[in-house]
């Protein structure tokens, strides 16, 4: 049954006829008798009837007048507790990233949001190739995804909210006979052994780009999704890799070393998807910012607003790991 209806039933028994009801809501006569009569088709019994000039409510229609009062109390009890949802500052909110962005940014975040009055965080892991990451917005009120950045822009159903733009270098080891130099060319690499990602994720895609660059395909001896399973392989000498230049940057003593592609700039972008309707929410927005403040040090940072005014982009891109998967 239709809200309004039940309402105007209730008003025609409170107010004793069609006129004073129209008065009360300043509409016509006959758009009140038309909205009870579309009421009436959906109850067996007659609601209404006539008493000389007036149309008053039958005892099935004062029964179901009271109980429309009952039914506006809890629609506007729910309302209430929608809108208290809305802007609770406290209120739990999910996230989910790959698996290098989850190692850069959780811990940050959890340390930020610690205090009271802080949204309650659930994190997640979720390592999925580059068209899997919109779908997870159904899951998850944030998600941290990454594509190339000359890939194909997100869709249009989800909202992007941009964290960084990272470049893309290459990881060799620190005995490589290039290791000493301060950036490499793609010709310098034509005879290396590859680490890259599974076929999906977004840093294969840069291999490619590599390939193309250099007139014919590369040796791929690894396929690996984990940037430290990678940076492994690399450390032993037996390939090289893309990384990110800052969330799977080599420690100190890793035996690993990032060169910067002179020829063939690359970079991804790490962005937060949602579901345009997760912003109203004001804990939602409080994680966004915090994220969005955390992620890049200076080269590539995104700008920032204000809690009401988020950075958004549709069409950015990003990269990942090691692997070009979720790293």
């Amino acid at each position: 049954m239709d809200l309004h209806q039940l309402r105007l039933l209730r008003e025609l028994g409170d107010r004793g006829s069609l006129a004073a009801v129209a008065r009360s809501l300043h509409v016509s006569a006959s758009a009140v008798s038309q909205q009870l009569t579309a009421l009436q088709r959906r109850v067996e019994v007659p609601l209404t009837e006539r008493r000389g000039r007036n149309l008053v409510l039958t005892g099935a229609g004062q029964a179901l007048a009271s109980a429309a009062v009952d039914i506006g109390v809890a629609i506007g009890a729910a309302e209430q507790a929608v809108s208290r949802y809305v802007q609770d500052p406290a209120a739990t909110v999910s996230v989910s990233a790959f698996n290098s962005a989850g190692l850069t940014w959780f811990g940050p975040l959890l340390q930020a949001l610690s205090g009271a009055g802080s949204p309650a965080l659930v994190l997640h892991d979720r390592d999925v190739e580059q068209d899997g990451f919109p779908a997870l917005t159904a899951d998850y009120d944030l998600v941290i995804a990454h594509r190339l950045q000359h890939s194909r822009p997100w869709p249009g159903t989800v909202r992007v909210l941009p964290l960084v733009r990272e470049p893309l270098d290459v990881a060799m080891s620190d005995r490589h006979r290039l290791a000493g130099a301060p950036s490499v060319a793609v010709q310098d690499l034509l005879d290396e052994n590859w680490v890259s990602v599974q076929d999906g994720f977004p840093l294969a895609s840069a291999l490619d780009a590599v390939a193309v660059h250099a007139g014919g395909p590369l040796n791929v001896t690894h396929r690996i999704n984990e940037f430290f399973i990678a940076a492994a392989i690399v450390s032993a000498g037996s390939g090289v890799a893309l990384m990110p230049r800052h969330t799977a940057s080599p420690p100190s003593g890793s035996g690993v070393v990032l060169k910067p592609l002179h020829d063939l700039p690359l970079a991804r972008h790490v962005d937060i998807l949602c579901r345009p309707e997760a912003l109203h929410r004001a804990a939602v927005r409080t994680v966004v910012s915090t994220l969005q403040h955390n992620a890049a040090p200076a080269e590539g940072r995104v700008p920032t607003a204000d809690a009401g005014g988020l950075h958004d982009t549709r069409p950015c891109s990003a990269g990942s790991g090691p692997s070009g998967g979720p790293a």
